[in-house]
């Protein structure tokens, strides 16, 4: 067997593949069990939250008791002793708790007391007929492993009993008592292989056989277990179990139906879980599954019982009792029949309905703690010395008294209550009522009347070693946790079971059995594991997986498996809050980096854009989020990436963070979080951007809460103090490893902005042009004598363009600066077809903005003059049974539109409708835009370029000094987002970033900087620079000639900005939409902000088709169809008033947080543009 830490998880192929089966814990009901299952072939591992005993290390000095006792006071709420010690002791209220902690569990240290379960217990109602069926089988095979054997002789203790017993207790008589201790010296010579011993009557039992005599579960079940191929790993503490649903959006990705975790990130996947981690452990694992979304019965923790179990410490009696354990030295001074013997040697029954039995107390255990520390004496005002007198009696060799323990047993209300406190996570048990109680005292009290001495009776109402129940069995959850088999009941209906889960322990009892209750939690386990292993092999069955090999070697010793050699973790602890669907939430992240089951990093991947295996890990933790969930969210699956990168931004790095999260209501979510630091002004905002998580969080499973609402979209952040406790709770050899591989990804990033990927291109240029069916070319010519070009996508192929006699508009698309954003012959969708499957003939306006037909002298009010006029009368020409279009324009050519509109160029009666996407009469730039324009760029660029303001694009062209000139400035320029492609670092250089590069597919990309963006006209940017500054649309001189005529808009409009904002504030369509509402109330005004898309991404995007385009044709539907026309408006109209109390929801999205104040920031821009400028001028 293997001893792991809790933190260390399995290894190979037990994550790869898991188990069968795995076992929880090692007490009578794990070990049968692991026992039965492994010998029918089962794959299967047992955990256990304690060490491996031998004999040797059991402790036989009260000195040494200390390492062997961990105690946890909840009155107090403090608790001391290794956290695997061999003791588990709990104080609580007035309760005293202990239970037993190793391989093996209680069977290490009890007294080994083997009785039938009582007849009356068998006959109570609650007692489940299944048991009955075939009760003597299981206790047939129960007897013969654990060896049973009966006492040889009558130790001195029970001799003196046996004198007494009959005249103090009333209706009295003697149990037969057998053990499972080895009493026969010639069984143990034959079981030499075992490394057997037999009892040499020590007393010693108590704190565990130092002789090796006990047959302990390790000796028997466990022992032909692990012969049989049964996997066992020690200190391993399971904290909660979580149910796979590998077919279903939102399950883990694991084969195996159930994923036993160790801690918040490391676990085991299997088929089948077995809890048997004793009544404590079991239900606690339950009430924090529960926690994660496992459904259990409301009578979970419920119906907990005592056993009627009350001790008291007889001392100070002149009588024979011998009721010390003896060490090694003083052992062999006394014969055998004058030994304490076995700890338990005899046993009496009252017909009050109670079992009182006289125990020895082991060498080990300190007098003190019997003697007024944890017990009050009787007769009162004696005992406080009797301790003093006895000491004394010891060190001046005189005659020593005798002592003996009085253990009673009997039938409590099983009534107790074991629950999971929230605040503190722990445990906490309210014991059952024991009406007999008083009785149970009177004897222990007349007993010491007759023995002499003194009578310490517990402090407590309850001093229990025995446990029974909190997961009872029952007929259906209504009443408790499990079946008869020991299934653990589903909420589904009554009787519907968690296929795979089980429980197999004391837990089960669904009462007080009035005696010691081993011998009956085994029979129980014996009951359950034999339709377990039916179950395990029908399921295989079924799955057609074949068993595994058994080991018929029934005497080899267990293999040591070896520890391969571990991997370097660092355990990072990482708090974030802030608000997501405007609801307050945090989440608390224990991340492991570099764990177990991760292929290993070759440096060599590093520059190819590999992340080291130290910034990437598993994470664990919770998610507090009351606005979905009462509860906490708890994270049963997650991944981090701090190094992420993709191939289309290579110089921009990512923090991802993948989480599954599972709630007590059975619900689950899924939450991506994302980081994102791309190499803008060399970290300026590095701050904001590696403590900012942007977060979506997404319900996949359950119909509990959030019915209507299944994605929400926030964000989150760290704090200055949360980052330093975050740093200061590192732990791990590497932690300044992972320090130092983390600041050198921000120096890659920010400082040196080398690229890890290269971008790849997709060139399938055409394969999709015959979609567009009936393409026609039409040259127009303006009255200013310029020669346009529009191209019409007929859709006379399409039925659907005549609606019960109603003919569908044309549409006019009108791109923005130089780039085609409608006709993508690279793409399946476009937003031109996607219009003309609607039914729309579908008109492409290039103007003398596009590179088509650049012009190198014109103005922005020159396209919204003569352009767009020239084009719309060409299509009411074409087709002249329509009066009216619709009109699609995006950026520029938005603005072009509105001065062509507002301007009187073209009447509003000929346009049906209006859609702008990042465009409006108003223009409100972003930050760093703005700061662009209020520099002196523009026209410094116009100086270089000279009479010559067309600037080729392809870096294959022939061109001038001065348009090299200007490039090399473009490229220097420092934008959000960089490019590996000359064409495009150029043009975000002169504009900045036009679109999110994870948006546009690599052959969206390819084409636009490659084939279709050749030159850019720039005669139009010192009108642009002048609406930029004022923020709305103006003429070339930078007079408001346009606003002060919104009666030239009668039509309805929709305003279209991108979440993730690039060159364009959303305040743009804010403000449209208010003064459109304002003063064209009669019409319906839309505006949307798509999250997630920047500029040209809302057209180009590779999501456009469904997060974009149906807002623009559910907007021209209503238009066709008289619906645009809101009937209320036009009776009461809107007051200003009312719209200048709204502000826009959206004006922070995609802003730049930073330290520097925005002068401070043009400034920085001034000063970086004079260095650049410098060489040139030097």
């Amino acid at each position: 067997m293997e001893e792991r830490k809790t933190a260390d998880l399995m290894c190979g192929n037990e994550v790869e593949n898991g188990f069968d089966a795995i076992v929880i814990g090692s007490g009578y009901g794990g070990s049968v069990a692991a026992c039965r299952m492994s010998m029918a072939g089962i794959k299967v591992c047992l955990l256990e939250k304690g060490r491996k005993w031998e004999s040797r290390d059991f402790v036989t000095d009260s000195m040494n008791l200390t390492s062997a006792v961990r105690m946890e006071n909840r009155n107090l709420g403090i608790s001391f002793g290794p956290k695997d010690a061999l003791f588990q002791v709990f104080e609580q209220n007035d309760s005293l708790a202990t239970v037993a902690c190793g391989l093996g569990g209680g069977s290490l240290v009890n007294a080994g007391v083997m009785v039938p379960t009582p007849v009356l217990v068998r006959r109570d109602p609650n007692w489940p007929k299944e048991w009955e069926r075939d009760w003597n089988f299981c206790e047939s095979a129960a007897t013969a492993m654990l060896k049973v054997q009966s006492i040889p002789i009558k130790f001195p203790s029970a001799k003196v009993l046996e004198e007494i017993v009959d005249e103090e207790i009333e209706g009295c008589f003697e149990s037969s008592l057998n053990l499972s201790i080895n009493f026969d010296i010639e069984e143990s010579l034959s079981n030499s292989s075992q490394q057997w011993g037999n009892c040499l009557a020590c007393g010693n039992c108590l704190a565990g056989c130092p002789y090796n005599a006990k047959s302990s579960t390790d000796k028997n079940y466990l022992l032909t277990a692990i012969q049989a191929g049964c996997v066992v790993h020690t200190t391993c503490q399971v904290q909660y179990v979580v149910k796979n649903s590998p077919n279903q959006e939102g399950g883990t990705s694991q084969k195996r139906r159930w994923s036993v975790y160790l801690n918040e990130i490391d676990f085991i996947a299997c088929d089948f879980v077995i809890l048997s981690a004793g009544v404590f452990g079991t239900t606690e694992i339950l009430f924090r599954s529960q926690m994660r979304g496992l459904k259990v019965s409301e009578a979970l923790g419920c119906g907990f019982s005592c056993n009627g179990n009350t001790v008291a410490y007889l001392a100070g009696s002149p009588a024979p009792l011998n009721g010390y354990g003896l060490d090694r030295e003083r052992l062999w001074k006394k014969a055998f029949h004058e030994r304490p013997g076995p700890s338990i040697s005899s046993s009496y029954t009252s017909s009050l309905g109670f079992t009182i039995q006289s125990a020895v107390l082991p060498s080990a255990y300190p007098n003190l703690l019997f003697k007024g520390v944890t017990t009050y004496g009787w007769p009162n005002g004696y005992w406080f010395f009797h301790g003093i007198l006895d000491k004394l009696k010891q060190v001046l060799s005189c005659k020593a008294s005798q002592a003996i323990v009085l253990n009673a047993m009997g039938y409590d209300k099983g009534d107790g209550k074991i629950m999971l406190q929230r605040d503190t996570d722990k445990v906490s048990f309210f014991p059952p009522l024991d009406s007999l109680l008083p009785q149970k005292v009177n004897v222990f009290q007349r007993i010491t009347k007759k023995l002499g001495g003194v009578l310490f009776i517990s402090r407590y109402r309850s001093t229990s070693v025995h446990h029974l129940g909190g997961c009872n069995v029952a007929s259906d959850s209504s009443c408790g946790v499990c079946n008869a088999s020991g299934q653990v009941f589903d909420l589904q209906n009554p009787a519907s079971v968690h296929p795979g889960l089980y429980v197999c322990d004391a837990s089960l009892i669904p009462r007080s059995v009035g005696v010691n209750p081993s011998f009956t939690i085994t029979i129980v386990s014996e009951h359950v594991s034999k339709h377990l292993v039916s179950d395990i092999l029908k399921f295989k069955c079924q799955r057609g997986i074949e068993l595994s090999a058994i080991n018929d070697d029934r005497h080899s010793l267990p293999k040591t498996k070896t520890n391969r050699s571990q991997r370097s973790i660092v355990m990072v602890k990482e708090t974030m809050k802030g608000y997501v669907g405007g609801m307050p939430c945090a989440i608390f992240l224990i991340m492991k980096m570099n764990p177990e089951g991760w292929k290993d990093f070759s440096q060599s991947k590093e520059g190819l854009g590999g992340c080291h295996p130290l910034l990437r890990g598993k994470v664990g933790g919770y998610v507090e989020f009351k606005g979905i969930e009462k509860d906490n969210l708890y994270i049963i699956n997650g991944e981090v990436n701090l190094c992420d990168t993709g191939c289309r931004t290579p110089f921009t790095q990512y923090m991802t963070y993948d989480l599954l999260l599972a709630a007590s209501s059975g619900a689950r979510y899924i939450l991506k979080g994302k980081k994102t630091l791309n190499p803008y002004l060399f970290g300026l905002y590095a701050w904001r951007e590696t403590t900012t998580l942007q977060v979506r969080i997404e319900k996949v499973s359950g119909n509990h809460s959030m019915n209507d609402v299944s994605i929400l979209e926030g964000e989150l952040s760290i704090s200055i103090l949360e980052l330093l406790k975050s740093f200061l709770s590192l732990k791990g050899e590497k932690r300044g490893q992972f320090i130092s591989l983390l600041l050198k990804t921000f120096v890659r990033t920010y400082i040196l902005q080398i690229p890890r990927l290269k971008y790849k291109n997709s060139t399938p240029i055409g394969f999709l042009e015959n979609l567009y069916g009936y393409t026609s070319r039409f040259e127009i010519t303006t009255e200013d004598g310029i020669t346009i070009s529009c191209i019409k996508f007929s859709c006379t192929q399409h039925q659907s363009r005549v609606q019960e006699g109603k003919q569908l508009n044309p549409v006019i698309l009108i791109n923005g600066y130089s780039t085609e954003s409608y006709y993508l012959p690279t793409e399946p969708i476009d937003l031109a077809r996607t219009l003309l499957g609607e039914g729309h003939d579908v008109w492409l306006l290039q103007s003398r903005l596009h590179p088509l037909n650049p012009s190198n002298d014109f103005t922005i009010a020159d396209v919204g003059r003569f352009d767009i006029p020239a084009a719309i009368n060409k299509i009411l020409e074409m087709d002249g049974s329509c009066r009216k279009v619709h009109i699609v324009a995006h950026c520029v050519g938005g603005l072009a539109s509105h001065i062509s509109l507002m301007g009187g160029h073209v009447s509003s009666s000929c346009v049906a409708s209006l859609s702008c996407t990042n465009s409006s009469m108003f223009f409100k730039l972003t930050l760093s835009s703005m700061v662009k324009m209020w520099l002196p760029l523009v026209p410094i660029s116009m100086a270089i370029l000279g009479k010559n303001k067309i600037l080729p694009l392809l870096g294959t062209s022939s061109i001038s000094r001065r348009h090299q000139l200007l490039k090399l400035i473009a490229r220097l320029l420092p934008r959000y987002e960089r490019c590996t492609c000359n064409e495009c670092e150029v043009f975000s250089g002169i504009f900045g970033c036009t679109f999110w590069h994870e948006n546009v597919s690599p052959s969206v990309h390819h084409w636009l900087n490659k084939e279709s963006s050749s030159v850019l006209p720039m005669a139009a940017f010192p009108h642009l620079r002048k609406i930029c500054k004022a923020g709305f649309v103006v003429d070339d001189k930078g007079n408001n000639n346009y606003l002060i005529h919104p009666e030239r808009m009668e039509f309805p409009t929709l305003y279209i900005s991108g979440g993730r904002s690039l060159l364009v504030s959303p305040l743009t369509s804010f403000l449209a939409n208010k003064y459109m509402k304002l003063h064209q109330p009669k019409f319906r005004h839309e505006r949307v902000v798509v999250n997630g898309f920047g500029h040209s991404d809302l057209l180009i995007g590779e999501k456009s088709c469904k997060e974009v385009f149906p807002h623009i044709v559910s907007h021209i539907k209503l238009a066709e169809n008289g619906g645009a026309i809101t009937g209320e408006a036009k009776k009461r109209g809107i007051r200003w008033e009312t719209l200048s109390w709204s502000e826009d929801p959206h004006d922070e999205y995609g802003g730049f947080a930073t330290w520097f104040s925005p002068w401070v920031i043009t400034w920085m821009f001034l000063c970086l543009f004079v260095l650049l400028l410098f060489p040139f001028f030097s």
